[in-house]
């Protein structure tokens, strides 16, 4: 059986157990898969703050596809990462998309990601549902638009679908990109700025054609790399209805390594 030229993996909810583990089965067959000479990348909601978590979740990743793609990066090769990809939103551009959706919602909850250095917090509203509390400060929000933003949170309400499909009739795709990775917020990235765009600058940079990319993943968010590869797109069995309808097949899911089980079977047939 042929072998992929390319595996993607989404982290979160993906790789990523509940309890914020990777196993060691995982670690161990993904160790594998570069033996087999494949390149991996890690392709992730987190932003670029996050980078030394993902590349520690991830330690095998070739490339990390990084804030929705809105950070690509090649970590190939001794020193500092190689960046492909820094995209950002300007400020004002979020202050009109929020503006935008309070006139069609009522009021908001709005957080931003702004700051790329290692552990950096989040800007933005006083919230009581952020997973991360320690991960934020609370400032006003002419203060924080005032900077270009890598990736900003929008919130009204307990459904993301919801908002999500809201957001995306009303924010032009030449303006922004909206979706959602599971953590009950609504994201927004520059436009074109998404994990299909991210990943085919990966693949651009390996020369690797969308139909030999394999790509894993549970989420929304995952859905433009699910629509752009074409080797196989695999879904955790704990994956939002949206993704199962877009994938080829589904695994177990991440509390039970399904990735790790899905590649293991793959390089045995091929063996």
């Amino acid at each position: 059986m042929n072998l992929p030229k390319l595996i993607a993996t989404d982290l979160d909810g993906t790789i990523v157990r509940s309890d914020e583990s990777v196993s060691t089965f995982t670690h161990s067959v993904f160790e594998r898969v570069r033996g087999a000479g494949i390149p991996i990348v890690g392709v992730t909601g987190r932003g670029p703050r996050l980078e030394s978590l993902s590349r520690t979740d991830l330690p095998h990743a070739d490339l990390l596809v990084l804030g929705q793609g809105g950070r690509v990066l090649d970590l190939r090769g001794p020193g500092a990462p190689r960046v492909l990809r820094d995209a950002r939103v300007p400020g004002p551009v979020i202050a009109r998309i929020v503006s935008t959706l309070e006139a069609r919602l009522g009021p908001i909850k709005l957080l931003l990601e702004v700051l790329d250095a290692p552990g950096a917090p989040l800007w933005g509203d006083e919230v009581d549902d952020w997973p991360y509390p320690d991960d934020l400060i609370v400032q006003e929000r002419e203060l924080s638009l005032g900077h270009d933003v890598i990736k900003a949170f929008v919130r009204v309400g307990p459904d993301t679908d919801a908002l999500l499909e809201v957001a995306a009739g009303v924010i032009p795709a030449d303006v922004a990109e909206v979706t959602h990775s599971g953590l009950g917020w609504v994201e927004i990235t520059p436009p074109n700025v998404d994990k299909g765009t991210g990943l085919a600058i990966v693949a651009a940079e390996l020369g690797v054609k969308p139909e030999d990319v394999l790509v894993f993943g549970d989420m929304p968010n995952d859905i433009p790399m699910f629509k752009w590869a074409g080797w196989r797109r695999v879904a955790v069995e704990n994956a939002h209805p949206a993704l199962l309808a877009l994938a080829d097949e589904v695994t177990l899911s991440n509390e039970r390594d399904g990735v790790a089980v899905y590649l293991d079977n793959l390089l045995k047939m091929s063996s």
